[in-house]
């Protein structure tokens, strides 16, 4: 998916104008912290894409979901080590840093460093976690057809993981429907990257 670049202009032009929310209001110097840019939305619906053109514009660092779930059967677990290891360390005024989970050794690898900045871009299923409202700039729903999704799924997995992508499909909208992450987004967009919400425009 490639956002047009009308729509990723407006998104971009919100974010700037909305005040930094990390660290959290009532720090010394609010005015220096970041605004938090998430990206939320079924698996396979375009949020990576997005994403990365977000990060160009801004500038500012990405960070996966991908990365934080422990397998297939880590949606949950991603969402706590997003928020201990990324959300907490930065609403508190400090750097985040997690370990990224290798899907390829079903372990974990390397440590990467999020440092406090003007930007953070976080995508991926289960972003929009309810506790994001209070210290994002922007929460952004993504979403397209099942069906779309799992063709793109298998063309990038294999069509060995078709189970693992169905119980994950099956997961992530348990999880969505607990979350209301599609009503509380701030702006939703279908596969294409076109606004679906507000109709009136972002």
């Amino acid at each position: 998916m490639t956002v047009p670049d009308d729509v990723l202009g407006r998104l971009v032009s919100r974010v700037r104008a909305t005040p930094p929310r990390l660290p959290a209001r009532g720090a010394d110097r609010p005015e220096e912290g970041t605004r938090l840019v998430v990206v939320d939305g079924p698996a396979g619906s375009g949020k990576s894409s997005l994403a990365a053109q977000l990060a160009r514009v801004l500038p500012a660092q990405v960070v996966h979901m991908d990365d934080l779930y422990d397998g297939w059967s880590g949606l949950a677990a991603g969402v706590e080590r997003l928020h201990e290891q990324v959300l907490g360390p930065l609403a508190a005024g400090e750097d985040g840093r997690y370990q990224r989970y290798d899907w390829e050794s079903g372990g974990y690898a390397e440590w990467h460093d999020v440092p406090r900045a003007p930007y953070l871009v976080v995508e991926g299923c289960g972003a929009g976690d309810p506790r994001v409202d209070d210290v994002s700039a922007l929460l952004v729903w993504v979403e397209t057809d099942d069906a779309l999704r799992l063709t793109r799924g298998l063309a990038r997995d294999g069509e060995e993981a078709r189970g693992h992508w169905k119980a994950w499909m099956a997961a992530e909208s348990a999880l969505y429907a607990a979350h209301r992450t599609a009503r509380r987004a701030d702006v939703r967009l279908d596969g294409w990257g076109q606004v679906t919400w507000p109709t009136h425009g972002i």
